[in-house]
């Protein structure tokens, strides 16, 4: 093979071996995600494998000093402004390396060539599965209170709850409605979705992904029986918020491998409004507080009593349906209960929205 093929397969088997590890080490410090980590792990012993015969001649030809490529760069390649921006380039720079790998190994050996193919079609799933991983820390890093509207669960009128739950302090607001028709539940929508834009609230639909884009909401909160968030984030888009409540760590890892934004953690305790079964408890909010790399929502039964065990959890969010909507004083309810998560917001540091969550393991090949 004539040198310059040499060296530019020596080029680009380094180029396509970091940018592996890039992405391995995301899914195994900041996923947590074994699964994911092991099939990236196999792919770099993969194209390892298909690389061998030619790679020890190659390297022979390396000659670093005077590579012109080495001088041209560009003001973005020194930057990245968050966690996905270096993945999701590590993504694109392993695709362009593989197939070149593949282009230049069939001047030798087209066997090697095939099997580097594979490699990268291979990898192509797996990088939309990191992909849907890759969703920015947002508008929803910073909720702390979270308030439902159930119309039966007001004491007061819906809207003045809602009205109520802004003035008090609420950052985000669900409307939750089971029963209504399509209709209604559309108009209402848009009704809270205005009125949370004035006043830079979030507005979340419950269930239905297709009110959500109708009415301009930021986002819709989907239950485990409810459309599958994969299928969901192609109905509302990217720009979308999208939760999902979940009851157990499994629950929490697919709604982070799924692409969700933000877990509803629950429920906490037993609820007035969502009698259930089974509690999840506090074990279990702790559990997400430190394995989970999302945002994160207690919910169910939560008042202003037991709020500061919630939060003592290092879960920073809590979601109240009748602590709020079931009071004379909505807005006085808020209050209070901002009042506590503000406090423990001081006192505490932050443990959600990116790498903090990561369990860092001992090295590996």
């Amino acid at each position: 093979m004539e040198p310059a093929a040499l060296r530019i397969l020596d080029a680009n088997a380094n180029r396509a071996r970091e940018a592996l590890r890039v992405i391995e080490d995301y899914a195994r410090f900041c996923l947590n995600d074994q699964d994911l980590c092991a099939a990236l792990k196999s792919l770099r012993h993969d194209l390892a494998a298909a690389t061998a015969a030619v790679l020890p001649e190659a390297l022979l030809h390396r000659d670093t000093p005077n590579d012109v490529g080495t001088a041209v760069t560009t003001a973005a390649e020194a930057h990245r402004p968050d966690l996905a921006a270096v993945v999701t380039a590590a993504g694109k720079r392993l695709g362009e390396a593989l197939r070149t790998i593949e282009e230049y190994l069939k001047l030798t050996s087209p066997t090697d060539a095939a099997q580097v193919e594979l490699i990268r079609y291979a990898f192509y799933d797996l990088e939309l599965r990191v992909a849907r991983t890759l969703r920015p820390a947002g508008r929803f890093a910073d909720v702390g209170l979270y308030v439902l509207i159930t119309e039966s669960a007001c004491r007061r009128p819906w809207l003045d709850v809602a009205r109520a739950a802004i003035a008090g302090g609420a950052d985000c607001l669900q409307l939750r409605e089971k029963s209504l028709d399509a209709g209604e539940y559309l108009r209402r929508a848009r009704t809270l979705a205005t009125l949370c834009r004035a006043a830079n609230v979030l507005f979340i639909v419950n269930d239905r992904p297709d009110i959500a884009v109708l009415s301009n909401a930021d986002g819709v909160h989907l239950g485990q029986d409810d459309l599958p968030a994969i299928e969901t984030r192609k109905i509302v888009g990217p720009r979308l918020i999208l939760g999902v409540s979940t009851h157990a760590l499994p629950h929490a890892q697919q709604a982070l491998r799924d692409g969700a934004d933000y877990i509803g953690v629950g429920p906490t305790y037993p609820s007035p409004t969502k009698p259930r079964a089974f509690t999840a408890g506090l074990d279990y909010c702790r559990a997400v507080a430190a394995e989970i790399a999302l945002p994160a929502v207690a919910i169910a039964g939560i008042t202003e009593h037991n709020a500061p065990d919630v939060l003592a959890t290092g879960v920073r969010a809590i979601a109240v349906t009748a602590a709020v909507a079931g009071c004379d004083d909505p807005e006085a309810a808020c209050r209070r209960l901002r009042a506590l998560i503000d406090q423990h917001k001081v006192n505490s540091p932050r443990r959600h929205g990116g790498t903090e969550n990561a369990q860092p393991e001992g090295p590996s090949s």
